[in-house]
């Protein structure tokens, strides 16, 4: 069984629907994965999605902010959404496709603006949500797993437009990028995206706040796939959708995807 896999921070789903139209009419991915849906379950717009062929989805909403969710053109089993650091948010979501493959999709906390836990709660919160995560997959070993979603953490030199200038901001400081490489050495998966592209600068999101984001393209690679041992060799095909940042009213990240033969 062959399928690709989108994942994407679309930042208002219902406000951003539009698009993910688009990229399902355009690219027609198997499964996409959504990031800050910021809509309860039952205002997702799912008859637009249903109507383009994606009848499937598990998700996890909350109105105005956080929320994930799985669509998919094949058959979905919902098996569960924890709710990490026990802070009522909704950002995890995962699903079983018929090939046995659970798809995890987190949305990891930003960690507000200081890399600090004393001064800042936020940056708390996403320290201990990747320790809880970590510590889970030291527990009970995942298998046959794909997590995805937005990690908030770009944790490689050439994830970032200036590592060095980057150091002290948070989604690239050493300490987040520590948490993460722990979590994801604990339940044994491979970054499939950079399995795939090895080298070179990669990014994924891009600020809003940039006049022209494409031409200063001060990037960040903050979303990611990552797949268990026992099937990240089946993985391949990856890439960011960069054109998708530069569509009408866009999120400021870009679509990443993967296919696996399994």
């Amino acid at each position: 069984m062959s399928f690709t896999l989108a994942t994407w921070n679309i930042n208002s789903v219902r406000l951003r629907e539009p698009i993910v139209c688009k990229l399902l009419a355009e690219e027609a991915p198997d499964v996409l994965c959504l990031q800050e849906c910021k809509s309860p379950v039952d205002k997702i717009p799912t008859a637009d999605f249903a109507a383009l062929g994606y009848e499937h989805m598990v998700a996890r909403g909350q109105k105005g902010y956080n929320g994930v969710l799985i669509l998919s053109r094949m058959p979905l089993e919902d098996v569960g959404g924890h709710d990490y650091v026990g802070m009522g948010h909704a950002r995890h979501v995962a699903a079983r496709l018929p090939n046995g493959v659970v798809i995890h999709n987190h949305y990891v906390p930003a960690g507000g603006d200081v890399a600090d836990r004393e001064v800042n709660e936020k940056f708390g919160q996403k320290m201990d949500y990747l320790a809880e995560l970590r510590d889970q997959f030291r527990a009970d070993a995942p298998e046959k797993s794909i997590l995805v979603g937005d990690l908030n953490i770009a944790p490689r030199e050439d994830d970032v437009w200036d590592h060095k200038k980057l150091l002290k901001v948070v989604s690239h400081t050493p300490i987040e990028v520590a948490a993460l490489l722990e979590t994801q050495e604990a339940g044994g998966f491979v970054d499939v995206t950079r399995a795939d592209i090895p080298e070179g600068k990669l990014y994924s999101w891009w600020s809003y706040r940039a006049r022209d984001w494409d031409v200063a393209d001060k990037g960040r690679r903050l979303d990611h796939i990552w797949a268990t041992g026992d099937i990240s060799g089946a993985a391949h095909g990856s890439r960011v959708m960069r054109a998708a940042r530069g569509w009408e009213k866009p999120s400021d990240h870009a679509p990443l995807f993967a296919t696996f033969d399994l």
